[in-house]
């Protein structure tokens, strides 16, 4: 009897996997050799059939344990070593009856399966939800409402991870649409949109605000309170600065699913009083006469 290595034949490099493991190898390799997709190729359809019949035995957690016992026993590779092979050629079907005790007829290689027998997976759901930055920053739980395939509506409450980035999404395992004929069920795939901020723009791991100060602070430096995302932030802003320039606060902007943390970025704008007294006026004017420095090119 040749021994089929099921975990080999589902891509796992060996027994030390999950169940879930197990069913995210099989919807990988049943969508690849689907005979919708690969009609007419019996090369194909032989591999599709293989991949159903070891999902037949290790997506079932009986059926595994008695599998395994004869995993971990002979320590199988190919086959069985040669004292422990059995004179029979009716493959796996006479592991079968060893596994579970019932005799069955080998399958033929059909290049047409029949589409009321072999699993369909089901398909895969799309939704989207938006969320606030600081939602996105610290984490949360959202509920989300999305159509079933009765038509109806379900609600669902969604743990959104901590440090998310905008468009990201969140897979929910088996909440897609129902398989058919034993297939596991679809995924729902959640796409995050991360709303705009009135201060903070989100680029990568970085956080970047707006740092408004006066025509003299930018002149003469100056030292200024910034409120971040999560703390207020104590800065020095250096002598002649210009709008547009930015100063780098490492290791405080936006998480990362390490715990890892981006810079914020401060863009320098220079805000020009609306009003001024007559004193102003007249400190403007005498700056003006002993002053060299034109931003012109004449």
């Amino acid at each position: 009897m040749k021994y089929k290595n099921y975990y080999k034949i589902l891509d796992l490099k060996d027994a030390k996997v999950s169940d879930e493991e197990i069913k995210l190898a099989y919807r990988k390799l049943a969508k690849k050799y689907h005979p919708d997709i690969n009609g007419g190729n019996e090369e194909i359809a032989e591999k599709f059939k293989e991949v159903n019949e070891a999902y037949h035995v290790l997506g079932d957690v009986e059926s595994r344990k008695k599998y395994d016992r004869l995993y971990f026993a002979y320590k199988f590779k190919d086959g069985f070593s040669a004292k422990d092979r059995i004179n029979t050629e009716n493959g796996f079907n006479d592991m079968v009856t060893m596994l579970f005790g019932k005799k069955q007829e080998k399958p033929k290689v059909k290049t047409n399966l029949d589409k009321n027998s072999y699993p369909i997976i089901g398909e895969d759901m799309e939704s989207e939800i938006e969320i606030s930055l600081e939602e996105a920053f610290f984490g949360s739980e959202k509920k989300i409402a999305f159509k079933t395939e009765e038509n109806g509506l379900k609600t669902i409450s969604v743990t959104i991870p901590r440090g998310i980035q905008d468009k990201e999404k969140i897979r929910l395992q088996g909440l897609g649409k129902a398989g058919k004929n034993g297939g596991p069920n679809g995924d729902l795939y959640i796409t995050v949109n991360i709303l705009k901020h009135e201060r903070f723009t989100l680029e990568n791991s970085n956080l970047v605000a707006m740092l408004p100060i006066t025509p003299w602070e930018a002149v003469l430096g100056c030292k200024v309170e910034v409120r971040n995302i999560d703390s207020n932030i104590f800065l020095s802003v250096p002598k002649c600065v210009s709008t547009g320039e930015r100063l780098r606060v490492p290791n405080a902007g936006y998480i990362n699913k390490d715990n890892t943390r981006g810079d914020l970025l401060l863009e320098i704008k220079i805000m020009i009083p609306k009003h001024i007294t007559e004193d102003e006026e007249a400190l403007y004017k005498e700056l003006g006469r002993v002053s060299e420095y034109s931003p012109r090119e004449i």
